[in-house]
């Protein structure tokens, strides 16, 4: 099995955290960790923060999430744009 790396979209409800989206974003681990460090927000966030994205690896069948950002709604919109934008360029750029 191959190593895959996505971004998981959690908000915070009165039951936890709840999953809402997910951002596969390919097995080039390069790519990825580089993609993630784009990413505006703050790292360990606290109870406080209610959006979240986890930076997973999917590695044997088995995940591993390897870090975490808190961000605002407003750095939710953005960080949505540079995961699009950066696949798109990665998914153009790798059929030249």
């Amino acid at each position: 099995m191959k190593t895959v790396f996505y971004i998981i979209l959690n908000i915070k409800t009165v039951d936890g955290f709840e999953r809402y989206g997910q951002f596969f974003i390919g097995n080039d681990e390069d790519f990825a960790y580089a993609l993630f460090k784009k990413l505006q927000g703050i790292e360990d966030p606290d109870e406080h923060c209610a959006l979240h994205l986890d930076f997973m690896e999917t590695r044997h069948g088995l995940p591993l999430n390897l870090k975490v950002i808190g961000c605002t709604l407003q750095q939710l919109a953005e960080n949505c744009k540079i995961i699009t934008k950066e696949t798109f360029r990665l998914l153009n750029l790798e059929d030249m």
